[in-house]
């Protein structure tokens, strides 16, 4: 055993000492709570809603604050038929969200950011109606889910970059 500890103790400091100066991302100044004072202005409509959601969650929006930023959204959405079966009926679906945002600094209203993210998935078409319906709605709340992801490392990073230049 003890012959084993030395080596592995040896392997475990040689990967430690390579991540000197190494910092999370959420350690950077402001990050946070730049990222909690993002106002979301999202579509009318299911998708629209169900993506502000999930940006509020992911930026941990933090309602006690007057909002530093606004967002504005753009959906897109597609879908299309995979894996059709013998009497031309699709078994599959492939769900596509697009996701165009802009954000703008207050009281400004200049534009401090633009983005798009794609999210591309695909679920299952049961035969029967309701299902297939739920199947749609469950495909529509991961595709906002994984693009709220995707915008929050995007401005996160963004942020942590600014934070670096403007601590310089």
């Amino acid at each position: 055993m003890r012959q084993l500890l030395a080596p592995a103790l040896l392997v475990a400091g040689l990967l430690l000492s390579g991540c000197a100066g190494f910092q999370p991302l959420y350690a950077q100044p402001g990050v946070t709570r730049d990222l909690g004072a993002i106002e979301v202005t999202a579509p009318a409509g299911r998708t629209g809603y169900l993506m502000r959601q999930h940006l509020d969650d992911a930026f941990a929006k933090n309602h006690s604050v007057a909002p530093r930023y606004t967002m504005d959204l753009a959906l897109a959405e597609a879908r299309y038929p995979r894996g059709v079966r013998i009497d031309n009926v699709a078994t599959r679906y492939e769900y596509v969200l697009t996701v165009t945002y802009v954000l703008k600094d207050l009281p400004s209203g200049a534009v401090a950011r633009r983005g798009r993210v794609r999210v591309e998935l695909t679920y299952d078409s049961a035969d029967q109606p309701y299902a297939s319906i739920s199947a749609q709605q469950d495909a529509q709340d991961r595709a906002t889910d994984e693009a709220a992801r995707r915008i929050e490392l995007e401005l996160a990073a963004w942020l942590g970059t600014t934070a670096k230049v403007a601590a310089k």
